[in-house]
């Protein structure tokens, strides 16, 4: 009688330990899943998300040169017209991550910043100089420098920044709705993300 009895603990007790570990194989397993589906979904928002806009100046330039004292001056004047193409980008490559699959946490550490590119069309009317100053590379490079600055200050007043951090917003949201699906949690910095909501104002911190 008493063998049977060792016998059926111990059938009990391998059948125990077989259990556990295949329980354990089986969630090990489950967590390499979720980590590839992890993985995948990152690698399908590290793009560059690019927002488009439009842009048109109109620019004066002037110019005098004192010639023997204030009374007489040689002048120069331009009227420029541009029209720039910008372009807002987020290099998503750029985006830096942890995966923890012990605590089932995707740790977003950076986000890159936003990257804005100017690409300005000049034309040049009314151009006129007094021979003795002419126009030379430092005038144009002048009226590029000053273009550039009043184009930053319009599309800092305009939604075209808005719109790409919509966009961004977009990309990176997919990655929360991923890990709540999977019962994971999105930290950024080190606060847990539960809604679009938190993560955009992450974002504008």
């Amino acid at each position: 009688m008493k063998k049977i009895l060792f016998g059926v603990v111990l059938t009990l007790a391998v059948v125990l330990v077989y259990k556990s570990c295949t329980d354990k194989a089986n969630k090990d397993a489950i967590l390499q899943e979720n980590s590839m589906l992890i993985e995948q979904q990152l690698k399908n928002v590290s793009k560059l998300v690019v927002t488009e806009g439009h842009f048109a100046e109109v620019y004066n330039y002037k110019d005098s040169k004192e010639l023997f004292g204030p009374l007489i001056t040689a002048d120069k004047k331009a009227l420029v017209v541009v029209n720039a193409e910008v372009l807002v980008a987020y290099d998503l490559t750029q985006l830096r991550y942890e995966i923890d699959e012990a605590n089932k946490t995707l740790r977003l550490k950076s986000v890159p910043e936003a990257e804005i590119k100017i690409n300005p069309d000049f034309e040049y009317y009314d151009v006129t100089a007094d021979y003795l100053n002419q126009f030379d590379a430092n005038d144009y490079n002048t009226i590029k420098r000053n273009v550039n600055t009043s184009l930053l200050k319009k599309i800092e007043q305009s939604t075209l920044l808005t719109n790409a951090e919509n966009r961004l917003l977009s990309e990176l949201s997919q990655l929360l709705v991923l890990t709540n699906s999977m019962g994971w949690t999105l930290v950024y910095g080190d606060v847990p993300i539960k809604e679009p909501q938190q993560l955009e104002l992450r974002l504008m911190d």
